[in-house]
């Protein structure tokens, strides 16, 4: 009769002890990305899609020898790489460089990367650069799944360098970013 009590205290116990899991749902909202649309820009209402586009973090390409060099399919600095697309979802770094109130992410944007691959040296791809500005807010989401940022004050610009691709950049109504359910950024060209 003892062993039995012992048992059922025993069994009590570890029942009472027991935690849930902490296991972070699929579909909990985390970091979200930026969501581009590229249209025409003759029409502002259709999708356009950009020829051989690749995308990748400016200055985020290097060599071995931390030179930055031109991207290629399998590096890890690459969105996307020598596809027709007419969306793209970019990262955004959450720090600010030391100093600033204001993060800045800045993405090359390339059109006919096939024209820069090619052995044909009378040819070559259009490179624009887009600068994202923003401020990056953390908010606690739960234990299992920590923190996850959101964007607010989102701006674009485009760097004119006299041949660009890109005619116009709008930012959509809502400058906070939040999740990658709605395109933040229309991109014409």
């Amino acid at each position: 009769m003892k062993n039995i009590k012992f048992f059922i205290l025993f069994i009590a116990i570890a029942l009472i002890n027991c935690e849930r899991d902490d296991i972070c749902a699929e579909s909990t909202l985390t970091t979200p990305r930026l969501l581009i649309e590229f249209y025409d820009a003759a029409s502002p209402d259709d999708l356009k899609s950009v020829t051989r586009l690749t995308i990748y973090g400016e200055g985020l390409v290097l060599d071995d020898t931390g030179m930055v060099i031109e991207p290629t399919e399998d590096s890890d600095a690459t969105i996307l790489y020598n596809v027709n697309a007419n969306t793209a979802e970019l990262p955004l770094k959450i720090e600010p460089e030391a100093g600033e109130e204001m993060t800045i992410t800045r993405f090359v944007l390339e059109k006919d990367t096939n024209l820069r691959l090619d052995t044909d040296d009378t040819t070559a791809s259009n490179i624009d650069i887009i600068e994202i500005t923003y401020i990056a807010e953390e908010i606690y989401v739960s234990r299992a799944c920590g923190y996850r940022s959101i964007f607010n004050d989102l701006a674009v610009s485009l760097d004119n360098d006299g041949d660009t691709w890109i005619s116009n950049i709008e930012v959509l109504e809502s400058r906070t970013i939040e999740d990658e359910n709605t395109v933040h950024v229309r991109i014409f060209h």
